[in-house]
């Protein structure tokens, strides 16, 4: 049950009755007409920009069509009011049966409210973490991770068929300085004293993987020359540190549907499709760049190599897809492993990057657009920095990773619940503070607790109520009288949960799953206060002595609010607390 959906529904049917009196023109596009939640409560329960958007083309007042509008809409029996503000905003108050038959429809749903069609099974492919195989995954990582699986997660509760993908980096020259750095620590096994120079990895992480060597091959690397176990130790170390990583990605609670190698598109003849593609299309050719803006490289020169028209496609300069010598630039695999995507057929790829991708953005996007013709859609979202805090200083380095803190340190610190939850109090593409002491709190302030706590609350008053001899079964509070839910505090919160269908809708459409944790903490936020309020006002306790009926009344809606929370909550990631400790 859409509320909001309902109602625009009913506007769009108002508008044609205006269309069919005469009062509008034929032919009008209603795509932009929303009916949403006002700024500002006070105004009504809904409102309405249709007066707005319809004036221009309708070459009327806004005023005079919310006007008439206004009067329609007053005839139906679920608009108790409908009064036009301003230059032609209009404002809707519903009748409280509405608010109150959504409570049922929530426990009719169960945690299915809200879970939207949008998608309608199209298929989706959401690429995220991503990181290079060369160590275990660091805290950027954690970010990006959690926000690809929420977003997934999203999208299949709004109706999309999801494949969440790894796409392993396996094909570059970071995995010959893994098989280096793996090669001294198995050297270290036998008793060698070694030296990690830079452009290694120091991080003890790789003792057990030299170890794990030489219990595999014994003596036979020792004193060798890279030629002889170069390519055998790179592959070994690269499984090795894959299997850490999914080891981490398991402590975070994610789970991929797919991992594609990079080294699968060398010697294959998949980046050589790719190239032929887009030159298929006129779009690749041999050309000379212009010199980089701002100071020129002092070893610039210019050189003949074969680029990509990817200006054709909104990119800001043609890009290099194979150098001067004959070698594939990074770009040109990463369009390969982009092409093989368009051709398995998804309708839509997104890809989560580091805050460091900035400047792959509209390369990829062009070379998507070239490769699918403009039909299959690229989103590239993009994750910022996050900074540590533990007792008010940054969080130090991990000696086990040598240079970074690691995905496990921040796990192991927290949980993952929590550090799932913060990973999404902010927008992507905003930087965020983890301060370790203040996501632990128990306050208002720290929202993981404050949506947990909401939850818990519920389940207090579930148990009391059983304790009371109350049945709780949802068989039981679905046929509760519901008239009961008659004050401004308990509408007001079934008010936020018909906001529930509508959020998801909107996060699934602009790939933000950030929203449904800010839509949790406003949830809850407004349960804490009918919870509140009843400590002063007696007929607002969700538990009436000797009075099962009432009581049953308001624990329902104290059981919509925990089946909306346990909804919002799957989609982050995060396991509703049962009760608070």
């Amino acid at each position: 049950m859409n509320l909001f959906a309902e109602m625009r529904t009913l506007v769009i049917a108002s508008l044609e009755a205006m269309v069919a009196r005469g009062d509008l023109p034929a032919g009008l596009d209603y795509a932009n007409v929303t009916v949403e939640p006002p700024r500002d409560p006070l105004h009504g329960d809904m409102a309405t920009n249709a007066a707005m958007v319809l004036a221009k083309p309708s070459q009327k007042k806004p005023r005079d069509i919310a006007d008439t509008l206004a009067a329609l809409l007053a005839q139906d029996d679920r608009v108790t009011v409908a009064e036009v503000a301003g230059p032609g905003f209009l404002n809707m108050r519903l009748a409280p049966s509405l608010w109150q038959g959504l409570v049922k429809s929530v426990l009719d749903q169960g945690t299915e409210f809200g879970r939207g069609s949008l998608g309608a099974g199209l298929r989706v492919n959401v690429e995220y973490v991503s990181a290079n195989p060369t160590g275990p995954l660091h805290v950027g990582h954690t970010r990006g991770a959690v926000f690809g699986d929420a977003l997934a997660s999203l999208l299949s509760y709004a109706g999309y068929d999801v494949t969440r993908e790894y796409y392993i980096n396996d094909g570059g020259a970071q995995v010959d300085v893994l098989a280096r750095s793996v090669y001294l620590r198995y050297l270290e096994a036998h008793g060698q004293s070694v030296a990690f120079e830079d452009g290694t990895y120091p991080g003890d992480y790789l003792i057990p993987v030299g170890q794990a060597l030489k219990d595999q091959v014994g003596d036979a690397y020792v004193g060798q020359g890279e030629d002889v176990w170069l390519a055998n130790i790179r592959e070994f170390a690269t499984e090795a540190m894959m299997d850490l990583i999914r080891e981490d990605l398991a402590q975070l609670g994610v789970k991929m549907d797919n991992f594609f190698s990079e080294k699968a598109l060398y010697g294959t003849g998949l980046i050589e499709s790719a190239i032929k593609a887009l030159d298929d299309k006129g779009l690749i050719y041999e050309g000379v760049l212009e010199p980089p803006k701002g100071k020129k490289p002092e070893d610039w020169e210019p050189r003949e190599q074969t680029l990509f028209k990817s200006t054709e496609h909104g990119d800001d300069v043609d890009r290099p897809v194979k150098k001067s010598d004959g070698s594939w630039t990074y770009f040109a695999p990463d369009i390969a492993y982009h092409y093989d995507k368009v051709e398995r057929g998804y309708d839509q790829l997104i890809d989560v990057f580091g805050a460091d991708h900035g400047g792959y953005v509209k390369r990829m996007k062009a070379a998507v657009s070239a490769l699918s013709d403009g039909k299959t859609p690229l989103d590239i979202k993009l994750t910022q920095l996050v900074k540590l805090f533990k007792n008010g200083e940054p969080f130090k380095m991990s000696k086990r990773a040598g240079t970074f803190v690691t995905l496990r340190d921040v796990v192991d610190q927290v949980g993952p619940d929590v550090t799932r939850f913060v990973m999404l109090t902010r927008k992507n593409d905003a930087n965020l503070d983890f301060d370790f002491d203040k996501v632990l709190e128990q306050s208002r302030e720290n929202p993981v607790f404050y949506v947990q706590y909401a939850n818990a609350r519920v389940n207090s008053v579930l148990r009391k109520a059983k304790e009371a001899g109350i049945s709780v079964s949802d068989v039981d509070l679905v046929a509760a009288d519901f008239g009961k839910l008659d004050h401004d505090a308990e509408i007001g919160v079934a008010r936020k949960l018909a906001e529930w269908p509508r959020l998801v809708e909107t996060a699934a459409r602009t790939n933000e799953p950030h929203r449904v944790a800010f839509y949790l903490y406003e949830l809850a936020s407004d349960f804490h206060g009918l919870w509140n309020k009843g400590n002063d006002v007696v007929s607002l306790r969700f538990i009436q002595e000797d009075d099962a009926a009432t009581s049953q009344s308001k624990i329902a809606l104290a059981r919509a609010v925990s089946v909306v929370i346990s909804a919002g909550l799957g989609i982050l990631g995060v396991t509703p607390a049962e009760e608070m400790r």
